[in-house]
């Protein structure tokens, strides 16, 4: 396998030196990037599989006056926008907030400060794994290019959602694969466990609200579209469903 690259985004010093000691000792290569101008650099000159970043961004206001410097939520969406890296936020501890927004705009999984190094590799390792392995046959499951229901399709490769007018949404990985899955298992309840699973692999906590906000990003694609049936059911008190006349190419 592929040695893994990870990006590290973060302007305060002492942490970026800790994440890259920790990803080194692993054997990964790391990059480094103070601000969003760096970040942009590094990924231009280098392959990236995960970015891990700051959702704060920037840090402390300096009292010389400076250009101003885009934070990690806006640096994110950039992120989305030209890359198909895994994305792993940092947040402030028990910050809701920032974790809701983060997922929000794609994130593929996030860690609160100060956190356990373990917890952090075990999580970033899981990332690394879908990202890298993404895409490659395996014996045991036919090749598909695309699902498609109601006028939707789910191409696999570009790993975009297009509607029925061809309008092309491109996918954060923690969206793709949970869309994936509802493709794979049509007609099933599948627990939030089940799709967290799928998503980040890792395993689902109390208070964890990963699964629905993503599956809330999901359906806002298929509500911007007038007259599209319900895709993907709420099952109260176990899980969602997907409830798409499914065809497959």
């Amino acid at each position: 396998m592929q040695t893994p690259h990870i990006l590290i985004v973060e302007d305060e010093h002492v942490t970026r030196n800790t994440l890259k000691s920790i990803f080194e000792a692993e054997g990964y290569t790391v990059f480094e990037a103070n601000d969003g101008a760096e970040m942009h650099q590094m990924l231009s000159e280098n392959p990236v599989h995960l970015v891990i970043m700051d959702i704060n961004l920037p840090g402390k206001k300096k009292k010389k006056k400076k250009k101003k410097k885009k934070n990690g939520l806006l640096l994110a969406r950039e992120l989305r926008e030209q890359g198909d890296m895994a994305l792993m936020f940092l947040t402030g501890r028990d910050n809701e907030v920032d974790k809701i927004l983060g997922l929000e705009i794609g994130a593929d999984d996030y860690i609160t400060k100060p956190f356990n190094p373990r917890e952090l590799t075990i999580r970033a390792r899981n990332l690394l794994t879908r990202a890298m392995n993404q895409g490659l046959p395996t014996e045991d499951k036919k090749l598909v290019e695309r699902y498609e229901f109601n006028g939707w399709s789910l191409e696999i490769n570009s790993r975009s959602l297009v509607s029925p007018s061809g309008d092309q949404f491109k996918l954060p990985r923690s969206e793709f694969r949970a869309l994936l899955h509802f493709c794979e298992n049509p007609g099933k309840i599948q627990t939030r466990a089940d799709l967290l699973k799928k998503m980040t692999g890792r395993e689902l906590k109390p208070h964890d609200r990963t699964v629905d906000v993503t599956i809330r990003r999901i359906r806002k694609h298929f509500e911007s579209v007038a007259d599209t049936p319900e895709i993907i059911a709420t099952i109260h008190g176990e899980g969602y469903r997907f409830c798409g006349d499914l065809g497959e190419e």
